[in-house]
């Protein structure tokens, strides 16, 4: 994947690059193609009237109706075969974390058929939501108290809170005229007010934006209009007035620091290949997602101003993605796949990586995506 390529995806995750197929080394079903049942029938159209003086329009139009019916009905069976095959979900007593850890994981994962929110520690997993639609991109307060996230009950996201236990679930933004960017929301460091990405699309372009809303009086606000570029995906600093985002380049997005003191902005890195940067509880790394080594995604990190960039992750054949803190700083959880869809659809797990010696394992492992995690005590 070239970094351009890389780049383009990071703020939506919509429009992603061709990857190389997976599934190596696993004995899959072989299923009849609808197209090639398609080509049979036509191999029969061709016979049926070869020699006869058919004019070129009646063996169009007859031709294609043919066409029609065989691929709707083959697609038809296609999915019926799809639907037979569908396996429950398993039990959730039958998932635990492959090591031990500390603390409280929130991620979401759409094993049992949407996106749901999911608490993970070292006892096993709890399920947080239970519904119809998708929550997802759970964040903790600074507290540890509350979580918040995107959901899309009315059809399109907004941002909702809920108590760590998953109840008092409370909807915080009415966004009527600019869609929530889901992948991007951020608590202020005193738990008052969430930060969050919006964005307004004409014809294919999308421009984002970031907005704050008070917890307490529900007023929104653009949060930094001096950048004038597309930007989102906040995360702000615990121990001082800094804000990490991703912000767009002329080609693509990079890491970008916002000083909410002296109202003055700069990228941190360059090349258009960078994106989600996200502070140290002690305000002194940024662990950030590159495709600068491998033209995939690599966790990195940085110091806040940019210096000291080094990769932390070294896995050149697999993708790496959302990077979140443990409570001591020692330990990033983040979300690993071979290859993945348009839709961020693919076999995502969690992953740990020690922050001291590079060390990678695995965390959890579900049959669905496994995304977003974030971590407290």
């Amino acid at each position: 994947m070239s970094g351009v390529s890389f780049a383009l995806n990071q703020l939506t995750m919509i429009d992603s690059p061709k990857f190389p197929k997976g599934n190596q080394g696993k004995t899959m079903r072989k299923k009849s193609s609808p197209f090639a049942s398609t080509l049979a029938c036509l191999k029969k159209f061709r016979n049926r009237f070869r020699g006869q003086p058919l004019s070129s329009l009646r063996v169009i139009t007859i031709g294609l109706a043919w066409l029609a019916t065989i691929f709707i009905l083959g697609c038809q069976g296609t999915n019926n075969s799809a639907s037979a095959e569908r396996k429950p979900p398993p039990k959730l007593s039958s998932l635990q974390p492959a090591v031990p850890f500390e603390g409280r994981i929130v991620f979401h994962s759409d094993f049992d058929g949407d996106y749901e929110l999911y608490l993970l520690t070292k006892k096993g997993i709890k399920k947080l939501t239970d519904n119809t639609w998708d929550d997802v991109c759970g964040k903790w307060s600074p507290d540890g108290q509350k979580i918040a996230f995107a959901a899309n009950p009315s059809g399109k996201f907004e941002i909702f809170t809920m108590r760590a236990d998953g109840s008092q679930i409370t909807q915080v933004t009415h966004e009527l005229q600019n869609p929530i960017g889901h992948p991007g929301h951020a608590w202020t460091p005193e738990g008052q007010a969430i930060v969050y990405t919006v964005y307004r699309k004409r014809g294919f372009i999308r421009r984002f934006w970031m907005k704050i809303i008070d917890l307490k009086t529900r007023r929104s606000r653009r949060f930094i209009p001096e950048f004038k570029a597309s930007h989102g995906i906040p995360d702000l600093c615990p121990t001082a007035p800094l804000l990490a985002f991703t912000g767009k380049r002329r080609r693509g997005w990079d890491a970008a620091l916002f000083n909410l003191k002296t109202r003055e902005s700069r990228f941190l890195t360059e090349g258009g290949q960078s994106c989600r940067p996200h502070f140290s509880h002690d305000g002194r790394k940024l662990a950030y997602v590159s495709a600068e080594a491998d033209h995939k995604a690599d966790i990195w990190l940085m110091n806040p101003d940019g210096t000291n960039k080094h990769r932390l992750t070294k896995l050149d054949e697999t993708y790496e993605y959302f990077p979140a803190w443990s409570p001591d700083d020692k330990f990033i959880v983040f979300s690993l796949v071979d290859h993945y869809g348009d839709d961020l659809s693919g076999q995502w797990a969690l992953y740990v990586v020690e922050v001291q010696t590079g060390r990678v394992s695995l965390l959890l492992d579900t049959p669905g995506a496994d995304l977003f995690p974030h971590w407290a005590k």
